[in-house]
């Protein structure tokens, strides 16, 4: 058809007339050519360029037609590309699907393939976790998007991987994939196999070799006795017994960041001891009336959470931070906790503490806790933060001096509870003590705005009634 169009047209034939005839008569010169356009591009699917060319041909000087029959082009790429970007999990045939990397977060551009937790030949359901990649803060799963099994994986445990890249292919139907268990028997197999030969070929080539050359032998001399070590030398262990292990990417994370915070921040520390004889009494008589009343317990974390509060809010300094020449001061109060994971550690936020009680503080604290143990904290739930509280007394650590949480200006640090003799009316009294720590930037905060703020959850802390009398 298309030639026949092109050869009228040659021959001086008018567009209307020839595509009236070709198709359909009694229709517009501009009307028709947008017909002509899509039967050209279902017959002839070679390109947008060639049916442009020919469009050029049957409407010589007809402005109107070229427009619309561009509109056709434009509309039908559009759909091309709707329809590409709907197949980001097809691959060639209807029976294959790829198993791409999800979106990670705003400020992830990438991830390391971390580990894989089905293996070729596994049958998976819908939305079932078959890989793990770790960032720079979590840990992802990949999941499947539809039921059948796993045929292969394209890409290697390790690996650097991006949002969209493929790294897996699943067979719907499971037609053409062996299963798991025979594959491995057979690499077994395999590998006990020629084992055998190697000890006889290593046992075969000392004998050739002495056969061969026996008159070429020479007696050799005495070896020297090895040089004796002087009292000088240090005595390292074997290589054999060291272990080397890539870092994981959350480890690297936290080293760079801890490591900027040293080099950034004028850090210091200033210390104080708290009692916690009338927390400690606030929470036995009241724990179980608050996990009836709540459905979660009573600690020590959501007491010195709102001691914290108090304190932000008689020291606004301290939740304020640099920014190049100026301070931001932050008006709301949001509470990172630093909690340790067996991948390492995390920070998530509990927001707008400042207008919680302490059952909303001690819910959002186990929920996020839950997520981080499990690796499914979200991105947006680390994110942000003013001030920090470190609890190393859950490990049994007495003492120490925390480093501050970019982009923060300082951070608390709680230790464990030891029973001492204190001076109390006169009297020498076993009691509860803690020692807590601040670590602030003393660029911005002066060691009496420090002073003062690790005074203030002292008072707090030792005499709870002062939140509800706001004294």
């Amino acid at each position: 058809m298309l030639g026949a169009l092109r050869r009228k047209v040659a021959i001086g034939g008018s567009s209307a007339s020839v595509l009236g005839k070709a198709i359909r008569p009694g229709i517009s010169a501009s009307r028709v050519s947008v017909n002509v356009g899509e039967e050209i591009l279902l017959l002839q699917p070679r390109g947008i360029a060639h049916v442009r060319n020919f469009s050029h041909l049957i409407l010589p000087g007809c402005s109107v037609g070229l427009a619309k029959t561009r509109d056709v082009f434009s509309s039908i790429q559009l759909e091309t590309i709707m329809q590409k970007s709907c197949r980001a999990f097809s691959s060639g045939g209807g029976d294959l699907v790829d198993v791409v990397v999800p979106f990670m977060g705003e400020s992830i551009s990438d991830g390391t393939l971390a580990t894989f937790l089905k293996k070729p030949g596994d049958s998976v359901a819908a939305d079932e976790p078959i890989a793990q990649i770790e960032t720079d803060k979590v840990t992802i799963d990949v999941v499947s998007p539809q039921a059948g099994v796993i045929q292969e994986y394209v890409a290697k445990e390790g690996d650097t991987v991006e949002a969209g890249a493929k790294i897996a292919v699943i067979s719907k139907s499971g037609e053409g994939v062996a299963p798991a268990a025979p594959a491995e028997k057979k690499s077994e197999k395999a590998a006990s196999k020629p084992s055998p030969p190697a000890e006889s070929v290593k046992e075969d080539k000392p004998k050739a070799k002495v056969e061969a050359s026996p008159a070429a032998e020479k007696p050799k001399p005495p070896s020297s006795p090895p040089p004796k070590q002087t009292a000088t030398e240090p005595v390292l262990p074997p290589k054999e017994r060291e272990r080397r292990v890539p870092m994981t990417r959350l480890r690297k994370r936290v080293a760079t960041r801890l490591k900027d915070s040293q080099n950034t921040f004028a850090m210091l520390t200033t210390f104080n001891e708290v009692d916690m004889t009338n927390l400690m009494k606030l929470r036995s008589d009241y724990k179980d009336a608050f996990v009836e009343k709540h459905g979660v317990k009573l600690g020590f974390m959501s007491g010195f959470v709102k001691a914290a509060v108090s304190a932000l809010q008689h020291q606004p300094i301290v939740n304020a931070v640099i920014d190049g020449d100026d301070i931001i001061y932050r008006d709301y109060v949001d509470i990172s906790i630093a909690v340790g994971t067996p991948k390492g550690l995390v920070v998530p936020v509990v927001r707008d503490a400042d207008k919680m009680n302490f059952a909303e503080i001690e819910k959002t604290i186990n929920n996020l806790a839950k997520k981080a143990n499990d690796g499914t904290i979200s991105i947006d739930e680390m994110a942000g933060g003013s001030f920090t509280i470190s609890n190393g007394g859950v490990y049994g650590s007495l003492l120490s001096t925390p480093i501050i949480n970019p982009p923060q200006s300082a951070i608390l640090g709680m230790h464990s509870i030891v029973s001492r003799p204190m001076v109390v009316g006169g009297n020498v009294l076993p009691r509860p003590m803690m020692y807590i720590a601040l670590t602030y930037d003393h660029r911005l905060i002066d060691g009496r705005e420090a002073v003062f703020f690790l005074r203030r959850i002292k008072d707090v802390v030792e005499d709870p009634r002062r939140l509800l009398l706001d004294v």
